[in-house]
């Protein structure tokens, strides 16, 4: 546990200080080309109580290394607005579906059948003084129930089981309007694992990550990451990368591909869709100040959410003791 913490702490430390280079390296020479920049674009003059409203929409999603397939709602709601910044509430709700073609999200066990997960985050999203950087930090709470099928292996199970998981979450963000920096910890609470039929058992797995995103064009972005996951008495244990690409079709619609590698789940492919509409009705040129990255990114949906699940062959002593205690 006491390693899990200090790298998350190294983690969130590393985008920290990765968000600031840019802007400090290049302080002395490009704080009049920045400010510059930011006037040309307007983006001084946007008071955030006009750029900031509410949003709502819905999101969906293929299943990946550890999570359903998805579809659901979700809203931003600003809470306290100020010059400079933004405390938001962000919170979804998605309706899981049975995996697909009878291959197992979560490595021997499909996943079926159709329950509700949650998940909100609390957070506080604020500008550097000249307004070309965004600086965040949120936590929340995600759950996650999880209805089981058969096994993709070919081994016959019986007494499949409806599991409940739930993690606690948080993560800091930098963006500026070409790169974006997001660390994220996401941490299995109360019962981690379960027996999920009379051969497998499942646990919820720790997550520790650091992306590093760029932006291609303004609509187009990528992103790679890596990622330390542990959890389901040890053996998911490990390293992962993973790379995304993301496309703005259209104001508010975003889709994006996910690949990702590690040990555990070898490689897993994804896709997501996310639509989100507002209510502003301003101007043309006014619209095109608030649609940087920067001013976008006060109200963006957060990252790094799912309660991810691993599962092995289930074994009495290790489930109750742990692999110590079975020597």
């Amino acid at each position: 546990m006491q390693h899990s913490i200090r790298l998350s702490l190294s983690l969130a430390g590393t985008a920290v200080a990765l968000a600031y280079i840019p802007f400090g390296a290049a302080r002395a020479d490009d704080a009049k080309v920045a400010q510059g920049t930011a006037k040309d674009l307007g983006v001084m003059s946007i008071s955030l109580k006009d750029a900031i409203q509410p949003n709502f929409g819905f999101q969906g999603a293929l299943q990946g290394a550890g999570t359903p397939n998805q579809a659901g709602i979700g809203g931003f709601l600003p809470l306290v607005i100020g010059d400079n910044s933004v405390f938001f509430l962000d919170a979804q709700a998605n309706a899981n579906f049975a995996d697909y073609n009878n291959y197992s999200s979560i490595i021997n066990t499909t996943v079926a059948g159709t329950t509700i997960s949650t998940s909100s985050r609390l957070g506080y999203r604020f500008l550097n003084s000249d307004r070309s950087w965004m600086f965040g930090v949120n936590a929340g709470y995600d759950s996650r129930p999880m209805a089981t099928g058969p096994a993709d292996t070919g081994v016959n199970v019986t007494n499949s089981s409806t599991v409940f998981y739930q993690q606690v979450a948080a993560g800091i963000e930098a963006v500026s309007n070409t790169w974006n920096f997001n660390a994220y910890a996401l941490v299995p609470v109360g019962t981690t694992n379960y027996k999920l039929n009379s051969v497998y058992q499942g646990g919820a797995l720790d997550t520790y990550g650091l992306d590093v995103g760029y932006a291609i064009t303004p609509d187009f972005k990528a992103s790679v990451g890596y990622y330390y996951q542990q959890g389901d008495l040890g053996t998911a244990d490990g390293s992962g990368v993973n790379g995304r690409l993301a496309y703005n079709i259209s104001n508010g619609l975003t889709a994006g591909v996910n690949l990702s590698y590690d040990q555990a789940f070898e490689t897993r492919f994804s896709a997501d869709l996310k639509y989100r509409f507002g209510s502003n009705n301003k101007n043309q040129s006014e619209k095109k100040a608030w649609q940087t990255p920067v001013i976008q990114a006060l109200t963006e949906t957060v990252k790094n959410r799912d309660v991810r699940v691993h599962d092995k062959n289930f074994d009495l002593c290790e489930f109750l003791l742990g692999p110590a205690g079975c020597g």
